[in-house]
């Protein structure tokens, strides 16, 4: 399968041009919309997002990975597999986190231009129609080079996506961190929790989400709202 993760949101024509490309260039292979509110403008929260989610795919699947401020800029177009699972994007950073966390990955830089290549819209001309080409079983077009990774650290103490309930989650995966921890982040100081009912309403918790990250909430509120929290805030763990 194929599945998109990008900052677009949902709104005006670039995910359905996007998926217009892909069902012409890969007919019969199903797209799925990952996710399309990742923090706008911010690869380095995408990359430990992307991270989280994508073990949730088969081997073989297809990722679109588009949240690029520098479109049309020097930065170049990849295609990365990383643990039996394709990725193509752009280098600056938002597939850096998978490739390090990947016991096997090959880095390609992609020198195929289409016929048509927007300045602004490397997701429907160029990022998809590759994804579509390895989809199909073919080589990415490109040639095979060393990774070039950012200096990020493997997990991030940081809130990088606050979901519709207002609850924030961290960069950082929960299996590495004592369940006796509190967290610190704000002038508040947090404790662990399993489950929101777990603790009275109204109040604040981590806890390990579904997806294996550190994730800040308050039991039937926003926590976002009643902690002061946002994207980029930093956390200590101890």
């Amino acid at each position: 399968m194929i599945a998109l993760f990008t900052d677009f949101g949902t709104e005006g024509p670039y995910l359905g041009q996007m998926r217009a490309v892909l069902q012409t260039r890969a007919p019969g292979i199903p797209v799925i919309d990952l996710m399309h509110d990742v923090p706008a403008h911010d690869p380095r929260a995408g990359a430990y997002l992307l991270a989280a989610l994508a073990p949730e795919f088969p081997f073989g699947s297809v990722f679109v990975c588009v949240v690029d401020p520098r479109v049309g800029s020097e930065r170049k177009p990849i295609a990365v597999r990383a643990n039996s699972r394709w990725y193509v994007g752009p280098d600056n950073g938002l597939l850096n986190v998978v490739e390090k966390r990947a016991a096997e990955v090959e880095w390609y830089d992609i020198t195929w231009e289409p016929d048509r290549l927007s300045s602004t819209f490397h997701g429907r001309d160029l990022f998809a129609p590759v994804a579509a080409i390895i989809a199909r079983g073919e080589e990415p077009p490109g040639r095979v080079t060393e990774p070039r990774l950012a200096d990020w650290p493997d997990d991030l103490e940081e809130i990088i996506y606050i979901d519709r309930f207002g609850n924030a989650i961290s960069g950082t995966r929960a299996a590495g961190v004592d369940p006796a921890a509190g967290i610190d982040i704000g002038g508040q100081r947090l404790a662990r929790a399993r489950i929101f009912a777990d603790v009275p309403v109204g109040q604040g918790f981590w806890y390990e989400n579904s997806n294996g990250l550190v994730e800040i909430a308050v039991n039937q509120g926003r926590a976002d709202e009643v902690l002061g929290l946002s994207i980029g805030m930093p956390l200590t763990i101890g």
